[in-house]
Parts: C-alpha cells; structure tokens; sequence
C-alpha cells in the first residue's frame, strides 16, 4: 500500500487550499516555504513523499530513513495540537501529485530549493505537471544562508576557494539574513477539515528498524563558544553534532549561524564551508561524479577490495584510522578531524578512488549530505576545490600524538589495540606515502593541461 491517505472525495466547490512539500526541512518554527503558505490566507496541508526513485536504491536497514521517519512522526504529533496532520504519499514524485490533485483543490504548491542534480530535475517535472494543472510551484532558500548566485566575484563568477568566499560571505551577511520565519503566528491556517492522515510504518515502506533514535534538536551554546578550542579533540564532547539536524533540517541554519555569528567565529566558518560546497554543487554539478580537477581523473587507483574491506570493518591496523570506522559502523556518526584521517587513509595510503569511501560514507553516515561530503572527500583527495595539496598526507601516528595523545578516542572504539590479536599495519606509512606521490605526479604530469 502505497498512499496513506483518509478518504475525502474532490468536488469542484472543494475550498482552495495551499500544499506545503516538506523535503529537507522537516520542523514547523522558521521554515520558510511554510511561512510563505501559511501567509497567503488560505488552508495548509503539508505534504512529505516518499519517493521511490530514491527509496528503491537504499538497503532494508538504512538509518537515513529511520531518522526521516522519526522525524515525520515527531511533526504528526505536534500537528495534533492545531488539529491537523501531515499526509504522507510513497510514491513517485509526479503520482504523488496526481493523487493531491484528485483529493484537493489545490492554489499552490510551496516548496524549499534543493540544489542536488535529482532534486533540481525532479522539480523542473514537478513544475511543468503542476503548471498542466493551472497550479503554481513557488519555492524558497531555506537550508543555506547564501544560495546560487548571492555570493560571487566581483566580475560574475563563482568562488572556487574558500578563504575569499568566506570573506565575501561575510561581508554580506547581516540581521536579515539569519533573521527567523515567524511561521508559529500563523499555525491557525493550517488545513484541519481532512485530518487524520496515517503514517506509514517503516515496514510498510520495505524499511527496517535500526539503532538511531530522534532527539529534537538542543544547540548547545557553551560548545560553540569553546568549539575553537575542542573541535579537533574526538576523544571530547566538543562539537554540536547539529550536522544531522541540518541535513534534515529538523533546526534551522539561520538560528545556527546567529549564535555563531555572535559567539565563535571557528563555528561560523563550519557553516560557511557548508554554503560553499552547497554554490560548487549548483555551479559545478560534474563533481557528483567526476574530480573538480579533471586532471585527477587520471590517477591509476589501485582499488583493492580486500585493503577497502579492511578499511570500512575499521581493521587496517592503524588505530586512529581503525576507531573512526569502527565509531561510524555503530553509531553513523564519525568526528570531523577523523572523517579527514579516513579519508585521507584512504586515498592516499590505500591508493582506493575516492568515490568508494564516499559511496561507503553515503551509506553509513546519517548525517551524509551530498555536497559537503563530495567536497570533503575531493579534499582529502587534493582533486577539489581549495583542497588539500596532493603532497599533503596525513601520518595516521602524528595525528594521534596531536589529537588522541592520551589515547582515549582509540580505546574507546579499538580496545585491543595494544594485544597480539590486533592486526599488522596493511600498508606501511613510508612506503604508501612515496607510492601515493609517484602515483599523483604520474598523472598530473602526463595530463599537464587538464584543469
């Protein structure tokens, strides 16, 4: 059963009602397609799809989705309280459509941008079906501070580094623009005369259950004020872990980076990075899938799928390298300093095309996000934008000494460490390294003019 919806039967004297498409905005307070519905003066239904073309590619236990589904469940029971509901359709995006259609009479449909290829073709086809129907498709910047083409060089272009897009970033932003959609004035609009809608059950989605639990989201303001100093420290509770309820957006950007603004500009900065590979992504669409420096494309991977079996079981015998996997594999999170050491591991040491980890991290990470992560991997790389100079590998033991020095982190997640049961290093540092950079300049050198 795909179409979880309460029967209510279309007549043309039905009452026009707005429809509000939830997509990775999934909170009622300061949303900003909401606010534009619930203004208009008319009803408001939300509307969350789940969509096939996406579903359909992801396995049975996928934390993504159970978090999505939390999420939605969390909604519903706040609905309850205006006596509304959310409805649910699992579906493609264009029948999930046709179905609102036939049940209600439909002004228009309020939406948040999504920059992401798929999403950027599926609205397009959404807004051509909609437009058939004589229905209006508005949409709105929600999930970033600045969008597309606000934060550009003086002649046009977009930024390619971050140094001068955070400066120009900052340069722009004031008040405004993390100013808050006062969406709670108007709940009284939202649409009561079809309600209740039921949710669907995971199962019911070809889904299982796993370990994540839903938490709303409490920011922590004593961690950003001190992030500069406890962000590398994976052994500490020094960072927010809001990047989940960013990705879902389940907390609003906009109240995150007027705290930071406020109070710490490191943690500024961390949101800045996501705007910035957010513009790569629209701009440079090719990074999906390809390195941003085409040169790069040229490196002869070595590609061993049993080092890479290795790598994603947290068995490599590089401790550091070891805890991190070991921590994503159980919770679906990993530190941030980690995610560099893995990813550079490796690239780098391993030799393994960037594309698998961040295929693996895809399906690991709950907080994966499409363009901080391609961008974080082309770092750790060196094929991306503004990324780590190829020359610049991570020693996974300097690392240690410098952010695990007590080794806490390590014997959280690699208890055995110190015992003979603990495998040998699958690689040697020195000699990886010497391979990685005769690998590296092999292909840049044979590539000269591809930029």
């Amino acid at each position: 059963m795909k179409f979880y919806l309460s029967y209510c039967y279309f007549t043309p004297s039905m009452e026009k009602i707005q429809l509000c498409w939830l997509r990775r905005d999934l909170r009622l307070n300061d949303h900003a397609a909401l606010y534009h519905a619930l203004k208009s003066g008319l009803k408001v239904q939300l509307l969350f799809i789940f969509d096939t073309n996406i579903l359909k590619k992801l396995p049975i236990y996928d934390t993504r989705l159970d978090f999505i589904h939390l999420a939605l469940s969390q909604l519903n029971h706040e609905l309850k309280a205006y006596n509304a509901s959310l409805l649910v359709i699992h579906d493609t995006p264009i029948k999930a459509f046709e179905k609102c259609i036939a049940q209600f009479n439909i002004d228009t449909v309020f939406t948040n941008h999504d920059y992401e290829p798929y999403a950027q073709q599926r609205d397009t086809e959404i807004k051509e079906f909609l437009q058939q129907h004589q229905i209006a498709f508005e949409t709105y910047k929600d999930q970033v501070i600045f969008e597309k083409g606000e934060v550009l060089k003086d002649y046009g272009k977009p930024y390619t580094v971050f140094t001068p897009y955070s400066k120009k970033w900052k340069a722009l932003l004031n008040d405004f623009y993390y100013k808050p959609y006062p969406t709670e004035k108007y709940f009284h609009q939202f649409n009561t005369k079809s309600h209740p809608f039921s949710l669907p059950s995971l199962k019911d989605l070809g889904f299982e259950k796993t370990f994540i639990k839903f938490e709303k989201p409490v920011v922590n303001e004593a961690i950003i004020t001190n992030y500069h100093l406890t962000r590398d420290i994976p052994s500490l509770a020094g960072t927010t872990k809001m990047s989940v309820h960013l990705r879902f957006g389940t907390l609003s950007i906009r109240k995150l980076a007027g705290i930071a603004f406020h109070t710490n500009e490191k943690y500024l900065n961390e949101l800045i990075w996501r705007d910035f590979y957010q513009s790569i992504l629209w701009h440079f669409p090719h990074v999906v899938n390809r390195a941003f420096k085409p040169a790069y494309d040229h490196i002869q991977w070595q590609n061993n799928e049993m080092t890479f079996k290795a790598w994603c079981e947290g068995n490599t015998g590089y401790p550091i390298v070891d805890a991190g996997m070991r921590e994503l594999n159980t919770t679906g999170w990993m530190h941030n300093r980690v995610r560099m050491i893995v990813a550079s591991f490796l690239t780098k040491h391993l030799l393994i095309d960037w594309r698998w980890g961040e295929a693996y991290f895809a399906e690991k990470l709950i907080d994966y996000e499409l363009a901080s992560n391609n961008g974080g991997w082309q770092w750790a790389a060196g094929c991306g934008v503004d990324a780590a100079p190829y020359f610049r590998i991570f020693n996974p033991y300097l690392q240690t000494i410098k952010f695990d020095a007590k080794l806490d982190y390590i014997k959280k997640w690699v208890p055995e460490f110190e015992s003979f049961t603990y495998p040998k290093p699958i690689v040697n540092h020195e000699m990886a390294r010497k391979r990685c950079l005769e690998t590296y300049k092999e292909a840049l050198q044979a590539n000269p003019f591809v930029e």
